[in-house]
């Protein structure tokens, strides 16, 4: 029993890493999957497959090699001097895609709440910096209330799509993409989130003793993500082409079915991007404190007051530069995953 729970906190803790402001929101899902029609279902399905592999193998070569940030990873797949450069360009990645949380968290606050932009960005950061002095069982603890609750809303956006004129949208959009960028998507989808999800990961892999715990957990998390990216799509593709004019495209959806269920999805969009957003300065933080002779609390502090000068240029117009660029760059990463042979490494390890 006690295992089966510990699998599961796994599971939530790398669902609720890669749904993040884009993911929670729907901008993401509308960037790489639902404005390429009907093919968006099967590109959803071969993203599935590799955050279920590539997701599980992270956190068993880090758990294998006693990799303790993300940097050590790096230094495992590209060695020591090509995975240092390759870790400096992560943390530019992770520092420019956490001003899109940022900015994110501002939108839900404006759109949503009616309150001002800055208030939601200093929210998120003073919770932030109160929270972190806890470590990974915070981000454990979070994850496991917050993405069960996403899973279930999921569900309910599923079965009131079906009553829609729209519903069987989602095989019957047409597009005129370019099918080369329409099967390129996935990929730099799953390489972008999981180059981001590996400040998360790689310590979860390393602080957790069973490989069993690490493997299933990485199994049922690259399901859950797949889940979620379906029913958002689905959803979504009977609203189209209206939806994508709005920054929170599935808080609109949300508003559709009641005031209570509004209220409940936007505070889970807040929650989800609050919750990455704390996991990804943890990481950062701590590959820093490598490096730096200063208090991890100063470093955590200087992050995030870059994320939040950043964060002023807005959410949709970040996420729609940001994205395609870092993903093109986290296709290097996750080809370098894919073929890294760490069976061998096992097997060198074990006869030392």
């Amino acid at each position: 029993m006690k295992q089966a729970f510990r699998v599961l906190q796994i599971a939530f803790t790398y669902i609720g890493t890669v749904v993040g402001a884009g993911f929670a929101t729907g901008q993401e899902i509308l960037q790489f999957f639902t404005q390429y029609g009907k093919w968006a279902t099967i590109t959803i399905g071969l993203s599935t497959i590799l955050f279920v592999w590539l997701g599980t193998k992270m956190m068993l070569i880090a758990h294998d090699t006693g990799s303790r940030t993300y940097e050590d990873l790096n230094k495992h797949l590209f060695g020591h001097k090509a995975g240092k450069w390759i870790t400096w360009i992560t943390l530019l990645i992770l520092i420019g895609v956490n001003s899109v949380m940022l900015a994110g968290a501002g939108s839900v606050f404006v759109e949503h709440l009616g309150l001002h932009y800055q208030t939601g960005l200093i929210i998120t950061i003073v919770g932030t910096y109160l929270l972190l002095g806890r470590g990974i069982k915070a981000i454990l603890q979070m994850n496991s209330i917050v993405v069960p609750m996403m899973l279930l809303l999921s569900i309910l956006m599923i079965t009131s799509t079906i009553h829609l004129p729209g519903a069987l949208r989602f095989v019957t959009l047409t597009t005129d993409t370019n099918p080369i960028k329409v099967w390129l998507s996935p990929l730099l989808y799953s390489s972008f989130n999981l180059v981001l999800a590996q400040a998360v990961l790689v310590p979860v892999g390393n602080q957790i003793r069973d490989r069993n715990v690490l493997k299933w957990g990485g199994v049922l998390g690259g399901i859950g993500v797949g889940f979620m990216l379906l029913a958002a799509h689905f959803a979504m593709s009977a609203q189209m082409p209206g939806i994508m004019q709005f920054e929170i495209p599935m808080g609109s959806i949300a508003f559709q079915l009641g005031w209570a269920v509004q209220a409940v999805y936007v505070t889970l969009i807040f929650m989800e991007i609050f919750t990455t957003f704390v996991a990804d300065i943890y990481g950062m933080t701590l590959q820093l404190s490598q490096h730096l002779q200063v208090p991890p609390r100063l470093i955590t502090l200087t992050i995030m007051m870059l994320c939040y000068s950043l964060s002023q240029f807005g959410f949709s117009s970040l996420l729609s530069i940001l994205y395609p660029i870092f993903g093109s760059l986290a296709l290097i990463w996750a080809g370098r995953l894919v073929v890294d042979r760490w069976g061998s490494f096992r097997t060198r390890h074990k006869n030392l």
